[in-house]
């Protein structure tokens, strides 16, 4: 089957995938609370025949469709977690959880694999190899990804390329985006507790004050990037929450400083505890005080294969036609896909999802909503990169 005959199948589910996109946005739920949503994706694969695992990394699911000839194993994968947040659209599928929204575009992601799922099932005995779709819960900060893995859905078979998208409104619809190398940037997360000695605010000469060693712990940490790190590199450090002080007449003890760090080179990211650390350590000695500092470890830089990465551009060509795929510069916000193409060579994907005709609100907004013909498109790419994974028409 061409790619051409792939896409035609593909028009055809338009209606049944918006459908699904659909449902998932009126009942979203948050990450590892994905249940409803599961059953559904669950229930779906199971129709179509697929070898259906359930409860991975709690709420996940995984279905392997094994073709009719030998051959290798793709990986497909789509998010499923919500967003905290009260929706403002007035739509006809708008959210009916209170507080909750999906606001990132999970929901589109979840139809269009399910969409690949059913496309390819129809032809499964042309198929080489397999394809795992990959129903993956929190990918929002909380690493349904990284728990997914550690659970083992890379073996059992073996997986070889892996390939996921985000719907994304920076990108006009009818236009895919990525890169080979890095695309999206690490995030950590970090605390910092400043500790002084509290006292009358009339008499500052006997305490030490937090707040002001806070002030300067800010303004530092920029200079760190700015005189620390080699020009040109994309480093983030941003303060988020900054919490201190009990009265404006007294001199504060206690100040509590939290934030992220978002770095696109992993050589670098490693050396960034380390230079904070140092950074605090002179502060809050010059300044009679003393420090704590919590780092976490978050999503890696997310690389894409170089192989992987011309196949996908290979393959947007044919989906959306000549000049439309576009070498997009790497992002810093972040992605747990990362993990996923650290073990193996894969490639991650933007499919453009901006409207011609009205405003979408951004991502992580309550007005966020994309263009679903997106959700065509995006199907079209996901059913194309299994079935022509180049491995996958080579015997074993």
């Amino acid at each position: 089957m061409s790619r051409a005959e792939i896409g035609s199948c593909a028009e055809c589910m338009s209606d049944e995938v918006v459908r699904l996109r659909r449902d998932f946005h009126q009942h979203p739920e948050k990450g590892f609370e994905e249940k409803r949503t599961a059953a559904i994706i669950a229930q779906y694969l199971a129709d179509l025949g697929l070898e259906v695992k359930t409860g991975i990394a709690r709420t996940g699911i995984t279905g392997l469709l094994r073709g009719g000839r030998p051959g290798r194993t793709v990986l497909l994968r789509a998010d499923m977690d919500a967003l905290p947040l009260q929706e403002k659209n007035d739509t006809p599928y708008r959210s009916i959880n209170d507080g909750v929204m999906h606001a990132c575009g999970h929901d589109g992601h979840m139809a269009i694999l399910l969409g690949a799922a059913a496309l390819l099932a129809e032809l499964r005995s042309s198929l080489h190899g397999q394809v795992k779709f990959v129903f993956q819960p929190a990918e929002e900060n909380l690493g349904g990804a990284r728990l997914m893995i550690d659970e083992g859905i890379l073996h059992d078979p073996q997986v070889d390329a892996a390939f996921g998208l985000h719907l994304i409104n920076q990108i006009p619809c009818g236009y895919i985006g990525s890169r080979s190398g890095e695309i999206m940037a690490s995030m950590d997360s970090f605390v910092i507790r400043v500790r002084g000695r509290g006292g009358h605010s009339a008499m500052p000469e006997g305490g030490v004050d937090a707040i002001s060693i806070s002030a300067r712990i800010v303004s530092s940490l920029q200079r760190l990037i700015s005189h620390e790190i080699p020009p040109r590199t994309p480093l983030i450090i941003n303060i988020g929450t900054i919490h201190g002080g009990n009265a404006p007449n007294i001199i504060a003890d206690l100040v509590e400083l939290s934030g992220t760090v978002r770095c696109l080179d992993e050589e670098i990211r490693r050396t960034i505890p380390q230079r904070m650390d140092r950074t605090l350590a002179e502060i809050t000695s010059e300044m009679q005080g003393a420090h704590e500092l919590e780092f976490e470890e978050g999503y890696p830089v997310t690389v894409n294969d170089k192989a992987m990465a011309n196949l996908v551009k290979r393959v947007a060509g044919d989906v959306v036609g000549p000049g439309k795929f576009l070498e997009v510069p790497p992002t810093m916000a972040s992605e747990d896909m990362s993990f996923y193409l650290q073990r193996v060579p894969g490639c991650f994907f933007f499919v453009g999802a901006a409207g011609s005709e009205g405003t979408y609100g951004p991502h992580h907004n309550p007005c966020f909503d994309f263009d679903e013909r997106a959700l065509t498109i995006g199907l079209k790419m996901m059913a194309n990169l299994a079935w022509g994974f180049p491995e996958n028409a080579l015997p074993l």
